[in-house]
């Protein structure tokens, strides 16, 4: 399959040459191990989830390094952990940039060890499934703000998908995006593979059947808040389990919890996270949404428009290197706002579905499957008016409309394929 270019390719060269080690991390087949072989050709590849080459690298740690020179490329090496202590000493030894390409599927686990062991040595960068920017082989790489400088330089790009429903389905694993490549055989080996393999690796979950149930029962959850209690209700185990195994798939790189923006002075806000799949595809294949028109037409649309947005915007800053854990949330309060629905006036808690912070100014972002959105649906961005340190920016409906433009002063529509 022809290799499509990563985003986050020049960060990844340019942490080669700061830093002693380079660390990839992200879900499995998001595509890291092609990127890094088409980035460093002349390193050595060493692949360690070869059952001899694990064994070795684990038992014989510095026989290991001494057959495996740097530069080289590590790959899997969430597989053997013991390698960390041993690169550090390689590293300490060496004045040399780009001794160590490390690569792995656990991400946040993998961040800890690299932390630890590596502080100082090591660039980390997160892989996420590919972006529609990427999957349109365009070069635009901006972080998404809903701006109108931001509108005018993306639209120079933009590319509208012919059918966005499908891009949603199918999802953004590389080895999806050649058509002969069926959308259900892949997933379902996804699937297997990473209970059998990550899931074994972070817990010591007795019946693989039950986690699949729980992947099932977060996956028809996406975009909405968490209840730990519900979902144990559903798939008969206790809160304290659901919890620990949602930590496994936000681990392994599987889901996002997007933390609620909670600042002293809105005393109403609710505290609870919500969570996303990181990709659509994976999430509709565990709903058993079989087609891009079910899915389309079915009960669960919008949140999965919402959840493909989310992610979207995520890859944008994920591909520059930014963490965004520090500028995104979202907005829930106990405050009720009056709306109009179906002709009638009903009271809704107020919610932003995403917050996005940058130099001290929130840019509000509210998200409609719709083709036709009204300004009266950002009311609760008014919320952040009461925060006095920061400022509110420009706010945004993100929608299916054809074409950006301004609903009114400081409120913008704006194409989902903008982002």
């Amino acid at each position: 399959m022809e290799y499509i270019q990563r985003a986050i390719e020049d960060i990844v060269l340019h942490s080669d040459k700061t830093f002693k080690s380079v660390l990839i991390t992200g879900a499995r087949q998001t595509g890291k191990s092609r990127m890094i072989k088409e980035l460093f050709p002349d390193k050595k590849y060493v692949a360690i989830d070869d059952p001899f080459i694990e064994d070795q690298a684990i038992n014989n740690p510095n026989m290991f390094m001494m057959l495996n020179q740097p530069p080289v490329i590590y790959d899997e090496v969430q597989r053997a952990p013991e390698l960390f202590r041993f690169i550090k000493i390689a590293c300490d030894e060496r004045t040399d940039k780009g001794l160590f390409c490390l690569s792995g599927s656990q991400p946040l686990e993998l961040m800890e060890k690299a932390s630890e062991s590596l502080s100082g040595r090591v660039g980390i960068i997160e892989l996420l499934p590919l972006s529609q920017r990427e999957i349109d082989r365009v070069a635009f790489t901006q972080p998404f703000l809903p701006t109108m400088a931001y509108i005018s330089e993306r639209n120079q790009s933009v590319k509208k998908p012919g059918n966005l429903w499908e891009r949603i389905h199918r999802g953004g694993y590389p080895e999806l995006q050649d058509p002969d490549v069926d959308w259900g055989i892949f997933f379902s080996s996804y699937v297997k593979t990473y209970l059998e393999r990550d899931v074994r690796k972070l817990t010591a979950v007795q019946d693989l059947n039950d986690f699949r149930r729980f992947m099932v029962a977060v996956a028809a959850r996406t975009g909405q808040m968490v209840n730990y209690a519900n979902i144990a209700d559903e798939i008969s185990k206790d809160q304290t389990t659901v919890k620990a195994w949602m930590s496994i798939l936000e681990a392994s790189g599987i889901i996002y919890l997007l933390e609620a923006y909670t600042p002293s002075v809105l005393k109403r806000a609710i505290k609870t996270p919500k969570v996303y799949f990181r990709d659509t595809g994976l999430a509709a294949y565990l709903t058993r949404w079989l087609t891009p028109e079910t899915l389309a037409n079915g009960a669960m649309s919008g949140p999965f428009f919402e959840t493909y947005v989310i992610s979207e915007i995520l890859k944008s800053y994920a591909n520059r290197g930014i963490d965004y854990r520090y500028c995104v949330s979202y907005y829930r309060g106990r405050d009720k706002l009056k709306k109009k629905k179906n002709g009638d006036t009903v009271e809704v808690e107020s919610e932003i579905d995403l917050i996005i912070e940058e130099n001290g100014i929130l840019y509000p972002i509210e998200i409609k499957e719709s083709t036709a959105v009204s300004a009266d649906e950002t009311a609760a961005f008014t919320v952040l008016d009461k925060v006095n340190d920061k400022k509110r920016g420009t706010g945004a409906i993100i929608c299916a409309c054809p074409q950006p433009g301004m609903l009114r002063e400081n409120i913008l529509q704006i194409p989902a394929w903008y982002i």
